[in-house]
């Protein structure tokens, strides 16, 4: 610990990212990476990309790439914000929309960077435990608060919620806001946005490092009507008027302009996932119903920890949580077919 540091950093307890493979024949299945390549057509603008346009600094407002994801979502482009990753744009959302005097509620079993964006802004938090099915209680986030954020599908579990209970939670909480952080959104949830222009109390991110596969490019989307958007411009411009370089602006526009291999490669992460999810369940796993590009199960006669640690000494990284309620699974991301088959193979001869 260093003299030097102030009180805030002292105290923060920051949040642990996946762990990185450090060996070549390692299986990774612990980041919920996207199994297969980018769009073609953000590979190509990678390749076109001019020397000069890198000299110059990126448009400060993204406006291209906004005004291409306001019409895919047929929005306006003052309802769109993007931003370094979809960390930085919640980070935003926390410190411009939840840092309010009442205490803001998300899941007591969610994204763990929540706590800690609380912690470093100051937020007053509670933690609302999913029920016992692990799913997310919507009467439970009635009354007082500063605001909710919710995972939709939720993880690690992958349990996602309808647009009726969505509509539920925005309806009850119509003088605050909701925030559904949609990371994983396009492997089986219906997504929140088609309710932005009904409700002004709503915002919604998403990421473009799942479904998208640019997570090595850092490009996040928050969504909902313009004075929440213009709420995180004012953030985002106190902090970092350049958060996307060209690079990024181009080829994330290029992947959502390809809706083609969009589809169809996100169709066969849903299609290995059930695959995996039958395999498991033959294995004595309980596999919860997943909406996402991974699968949270827990074995019916060896502990969390016993599979994580099989599978890792087999070359093989999933996710472990030791955490209340939660420490007997493990959280398995949907690799490629033959990833998978990997894991299966190694789970049969370590059960």
């Amino acid at each position: 610990m260093s003299r030097f540091w102030s009180d805030i950093a002292r105290s923060l307890t920051p949040y642990v990212p996946g762990e990185q493979p450090r060996m070549r024949r390692q299986v990774k299945l612990n980041t919920n990476e996207f199994p297969y390549p980018p769009s073609p057509q953000a590979l190509a603008v990678l390749a076109e990309t001019a020397g000069d346009e890198l000299r110059l600094y990126p448009d400060p407002e993204s406006e291209a790439l906004r005004a291409g994801i306001a019409g895919y979502y047929g929005l306006q482009s003052e309802q769109v914000f993007v931003g370094n990753g979809s960390d930085e744009v919640l980070a935003h959302a926390f410190l411009g929309l939840l840092k309010q005097d009442q205490p803001i509620l998300f899941p007591d079993i969610s994204y763990s960077f929540y706590p800690v964006w609380c912690e470093l802004f100051g937020i007053h938090y509670r933690q609302v435990p999913l029920s016992e099915d692990f799913t997310v209680a919507v009467a439970d986030y009635k009354g007082d608060n500063g605001g909710i954020i919710i995972p939709n599908p939720n993880a690690p579990t992958g349990i996602a919620m309808g647009l009726d209970s969505v509509q539920e939670l925005l309806a009850t909480n119509r003088d605050r806001i909701l925030i559904i952080d949609e990371a994983y959104v396009d492997f089986g949830a219906d997504s929140a946005v088609s309710l932005v222009d009904q409700y002004d109390n709503l915002l919604v991110v998403q990421t473009l490092s799942k479904s998208r596969a640019l997570a090595g490019l850092r490009v996040g989307v928050a969504m909902g009507q313009a004075p929440l958007i213009e709420g995180l411009s004012r953030v985002k411009n106190s902090f970092n008027s350049y958060p996307l370089g060209v690079v990024a602006q181009k080829m994330a526009l290029a992947a959502f302009q390809d809706e083609d291999y969009f589809r169809e490669s996100c169709g066969r992460v849903i299609a290995t996932r059930e695959q995996l999810v039958a395999s498991l369940a033959e294995m004595d796993f309980e596999v919860l119903p997943s909406s996402a590009n991974f699968v949270f199960a827990r074995h019916r006669d060896h502990s969390g920890q016993e599979v994580f640690q099989g599978l890792r000494e087999k070359g093989i990284i999933v996710r472990h949580f030791d955490k209340p309620r939660i420490s007997d699974f493990v959280r398995i991301t949907v690799g490629t077919q033959e990833q998978c088959n990997a894991l299966t193979a190694a789970l049969t001869q370590l059960l």
